[in-house]
Parts: structure tokens; C-alpha cells; sequence
């Protein structure tokens, strides 16, 4: 037994109710490599080159040097599985197809490290994956996922995993293993927290102008960092909150990819009872995605404050 699946069987020992919950072995498998991966990421972020790789990914940005070694380990391990038909990065032009055999193909869609240019900084950043049945992902929606998660890299390593059985979060201890730490996760309808994105778009947006004033005249308390997976996970952590990321004239639709990064936490919020809509009011889960980098603008987290939220935006 290679070193993988000796990880898996750690993982499974201290969770058995995974396996017991009902989840095919296949996508429980997937969720091992990625956790598994996500170990590798952890102490390549605590110990590798914060510099640039002198490169751009598809969507024009500079990539560091930890984004290709973390787009690198996460290939490598969904490539093993023998599980995974199809895979798309938010570091790649283009989707893999990987030949294999063993077992229901799926196709997963990840951001290997989603707000690393906060590391030098030494914030908390993570990995966003949604993973899906089949070998494609384009023409599906977001409510056509049967798992999606994130992994945090802060002052410890958390994954937080949902399938249509649940939602749990795990977190590492001290020899590698992924222990549960939180089931049963719920999202309050009303907000306590806010985080908004696109500050920028203010100088251009008086709906998103009066929308930020209106947040910083009510109780609520900002709690922003810039990276997308800790503010997400403050909302599901505290189980109260919103994130908002509108789009502004550099990018109409929204500047946040919806394969990679808004249908996954729109699925887990979900899940956890909370809701995720465009700017628009339409449902994230909802929205075709068209090209492997569709963008998207997104309002997620408690139910009633998005609602509170999307009054603002676009009136004229």
C-alpha cells in the first residue's frame, strides 16, 4: 500500500462516520487525494520561495511561485486516484482528461491556491474545489455538484467538506490527520459580520457606495481580510455574515471565477443554510458556466442580509 492510501486509511480510522454516512468510495477516495495534497500545499507554503514565477495564468494575473507548486501537488494527486476523469485549474488554459479505468469518472474543478499574494503578508489563504460527476463541466450549473470544499491554510489547517449527506469540518493534528472538529454546520439567516469586496467599485458605484454606508451604519462588524476562503469561512465559522464581491467597469460581470471559486462556497453555504446570488439576484448555483473562466459577481452568506444586500444594488 503506497503512502496515499496508508494517509486515507489514517483519515478514515479517526472518521469513520464518513464512510458510514454514505458516501461512494470513489468521491470518498477524491477527497482523500485532495486532503492529502492539501498537506503538501500547508508545508510548501510555510516553507517555500514567496517570490514570483515570472508567469501569468489564463486570467492575466502573475502567478507566484507558491500558485504553480500548489497547481502542481494538486495534479499530481488527482492524477493518482484513478477516480478522476476530467480536472480544470484555475492556474490552466485548458482542462485535463485523464485516462482511467478504475471506478465512476469525476471531474473536479479546483483553485490551487486562491489569495496567495496575501501570504507574504502572512495571512490566512486556502484551496476551493467542486467536484462533479461525469467527465465535463461545461453547459452543468453549480447545483449539478455531489461535493465541494476548501482547505484553510491559517494558524491551523482546516477542510471543510459538504456532499449531499452533510457538511463537516476536519482539522489537522499534530501526526497529519484530519480529525473531525465541527458537523452540523448552520448559517443564520440574519448577519452579524460583513466583508465587501471591490472596494474600488465605489469611486464608480453609488448603489454599492450607499450599500458599504448602509453596512457601516448598522451593528454589524467588518471583518475583511482579501482573501476569499477566510472571509467565507468567518461566515461559516461564526455562522453569521456576509461577503460581498461586486463587478465594476474592469470587470461588468464580476472579477470571481464561478467554476472555481462562487459555485463551491455557494454550494457548502447552501448546505449550511445560507444563500449565494449574483448581483443580479440570481442564484450562483443556478448559473450556467459557459467557459472553464466565466466570471461572476457574488453576494453569499446569511439568507436575509443578502436579500438586504441585492435591494441596493442596480437601482438606478
Amino acid at each position: 500500500m503506497d503512502k496515499r492510501h496508508e494517509n486515507n486509511e489514517a483519515f478514515l480510522r479517526v472518521n469513520p462516520f464518513l464512510r458510514d454516512v454514505g458516501i461512494p468510495d470513489d468521491l470518498r477516495d477524491i477527497i482523500f487525494s485532495i486532503a492529502h495534497a492539501g498537506k503538501y500545499v500547508a508545508h510548501s507554503i510555510r516553507n517555500g520561495s514567496l517570490g514570483y514565477a515570472h508567469s501569468e495564468n489564463p486570467s492575466g494575473e502573475d502567478q507566484l511561485a507558491l500558485d504553480v507548486v500548489a497547481d502542481k501537488i494538486f495534479c499530481e494527486h488527482l492524477n493518482s486516484t484513478c477516480r478522476v476523469g476530467t480536472f480544470a485549474s484555475e492556474e490552466q488554459e485548458a482542462e485535463v482528461k485523464i485516462t482511467c479505468s478504475d471506478g465512476q469518472h469525476y471531474a473536479v474543478a479546483f483553485d490551487p491556491l486562491d489569495g496567495s499574494s496575501l501570504v507574504s503578508a502572512n495571512f490566512a489563504i486556502g484551496t476551493i474545489f467542486g467536484i462533479y460527476a461525469g467527465d465535463q463541466f461545461l453547459g452543468k450549473k453549480g447545483r449539478e455538484m455531489v461535493a465541494a470544499g476548501y482547505i484553510l491554510y491559517g494558524p491551523r489547517t482546516l477542510l471543510v467538506v459538504a456532499t449531499e449527506k452533510g457538511m463537516w469540518e476536519f482539522t489537522e493534528n499534530g501526526i497529519g490527520e484530519f480529525v473531525l472538529s465541527r458537523e452540523n454546520i448552520v448559517v443564520e439567516p440574519d448577519a452579524k459580520y460583513f466583508a465587501p469586496g471591490n472596494l474600488r467599485a465605489l469611486a464608480e458605484r453609488s448603489d454599492y457606495e450607499k450599500l458599504f454606508l448602509h453596512w457601516a451604519k448598522t451593528p454589524l462588524t467588518l471583518r475583511y481580510s482579501g482573501g476569499m476562503v477566510p472571509d467565507i469561512h468567518m461566515i461559516i465559522s461564526k455562522g453569521s455574515g456576509i461577503f460581498c464581491y461586486p463587478g465594476h467597469s474592469a470587470y461588468p460581470n464580476g472579477k470571481l471565477r464561478l467554476l472555481y471559486e462562487c459555485a463551491p462556497f455557494a454550494y457548502l453555504i447552501e448546505k449550511a443554510g445560507g444563500v449565494a446570488k449574483d448581483e443580479f439576484g440570481v442564484n450562483i448555483l443556478d448559473k450556467e458556466i459557459k467557459t472553464l473562466h466565466h466570471r461572476s459577481s457574488i453576494l453569499i452568506g446569511s439568507k436575509n442580509e443578502v436579500e438586504q444586500a441585492l435591494s441596493f444594488l442596480n437601482k438606478k
